[in-house]
């Protein structure tokens, strides 16, 4: 039905218009009654053999919402009824920004891709903390960045500022120095400054945990928060290999591969020349290919959440068979819709991945 009926629809239009407009209809949806019963009917797949612990979290499917899709935590509990393990927020700031000038959301339909270059827009990290007070149960990710207007060595001030609003209220944090929209971010991903900035976020981790431990009674299992590093996939392989001798050394939980990518090769689209990061199909082997990278080189030090591509059961799968341990949605979601999920997370049962 998503497909048939639904998708043609909402394509007519302006894709970040579609965007708000989905996102009030799904929430005015929610609240009549039986719908959310009725959502997680057609697109959870409750099965024990599903649950996964990664970084020391205990995930009911290994099938994730990456971030950009709700960034200001605005729609999380209702997107977990379509069948999610997990939702990741963000990107956000310290201070709410607008992004860059419209348009700049761009389907490719051609090629089953979106470019954007929303410029990290986003509420600024208090107003979502707001929301995540209202929690209850959803496991959720926080990817964090810094406001345009900061200069890169001021950077690792601003990553301070979202992990310390947002320590207790997400699970794990992902540290988002990859996306192309923001200028000189990926600078940031250079060994010595990535290093700094995610030796500062460990040990201020490590602080912070210490310092709750004083005040708990019960502590066995507790942990420090996971930290994950978003990558991009434009990454050379010396440049990997950097990125596995930088999880090391920091000692963060993981790596997520992989962000959107400049590249705009052997695209069919019109859009093709727009500027911004381009995700969907055209990032399935490339995406996958750094997550191989990465889990055979540094011998599956870590886990690795593989993002990028994933359009269909088998995008997944090769995915999680190239060595991820949980894999997120965001453009494939939007092409294929909700019944994805649900799908992926019976392809795993039967393959007892």
């Amino acid at each position: 039905m998503y497909k048939l009926i639904i998708r043609p629809i909402l394509f007519w239009f302006d894709p970040e218009k579609v965007h708000y407009f989905t996102f009030s209809l799904i929430r005015t949806v929610s609240k009549i009654p039986g719908f959310t019963s009725i959502f997680k009917s057609l697109y959870e797949v409750n099965d024990k053999r599903l649950e996964r612990e990664v970084f020391g979290l205990k995930f009911k499917n290994p099938v994730g919402l990456a971030a950009g899709f709700d960034k200001d935590a605005k729609l999380y509990k209702e997107l977990s009824n379509f069948g999610f393990g997990f939702i990741e927020i963000g990107t956000l700031t310290p201070k709410g920004q607008e992004g860059n000038p419209k348009k700049r959301l761009f389907r490719l339909q051609e090629d089953s891709a979106i470019i954007n270059r929303m410029g990290f827009n986003n509420g600024g990290v208090l107003e979502a903390v707001e929301r995540l007070k209202k929690n209850s149960g959803v496991l959720i990710g926080g990817n964090i960045g810094k406001n345009k207007l900061t200069p890169n060595e001021n950077a690792t001030s601003d990553y301070e500022i979202c992990f310390d609003a947002l320590y207790d209220y997400v699970d794990y944090f992902v540290v988002n120095v990859s996306s192309p929209n923001t200028p000189n971010l990926r600078e940031l991903q250079e060994k010595e400054p990535l290093t700094q900035l995610l030796n500062t976020l460990q040990t201020k981790n490590i602080q912070r945990y210490n310092t709750e431990l004083v005040t708990l009674s019960e502590v066995e299992g507790r942990s420090a928060k996971p930290i994950l590093l978003k990558i991009a996939p434009d990454l050379t392989n010396e440049q990997l290999l950097d990125i596995i001798d930088i999880v090391k050394t920091t000692k963060i939980a993981g790596v997520i591969a992989t962000n959107t990518t400049i590249s705009r090769e052997g695209l069919q689209s019109v859009n093709k020349i727009e500027m911004g990061g381009l995700s969907g199909k055209p990032l399935t082997n490339r995406s996958t290919e750094v997550i191989r990278f990465l889990s055979e080189k540094s011998n599956k030090a870590f886990p690795i959440i593989g993002v990028g591509g994933i359009h269909s059961v088998q995008d997944a799968i090769e995915k999680l068979e190239a060595g991820a341990s949980l894999i997120q949605l965001y453009t494939g979601f939007i092409y294929e819709g909700p019944a994805l999920v649900k799908a992926i997370n019976k392809a795993v049962l039967k393959k007892s991945l």
